[in-house]
């Protein structure tokens, strides 16, 4: 069974994002769910579909707002949760 280059994206997609539940520091989550979140858009976009574009980029977004938040925050030297 040969998988094509968009179905391992796919997976890769997958893996990233079901990786991502599993890291106990929110910051590493972010990073992790972020990767995944951009290719499964890009896994959308090569096959046409649209919700997965746009639920992963709106994801993608949040994930970016909360770590500039949280990087904001270490510079500052404050102590950053996920609240």
């Amino acid at each position: 069974m040969a998988f094509s280059s968009i179905e391992l994206l796919g997976y890769a997609s997958s893996v990233m994002v079901a990786l991502s539940l599993m890291m106990k520091d929110i910051v590493w989550l972010r990073v992790f769910n972020l990767i995944g979140c951009i290719l499964f858009t890009t896994y959308g976009f090569f096959i046409d579909a649209m919700p997965v574009v746009v639920t992963n980029s709106f994801i993608a977004c949040v994930n970016v707002y909360y770590l500039a938040k949280m990087a904001k925050g270490r510079a500052r030297g404050q102590h950053v949760t996920s609240k």
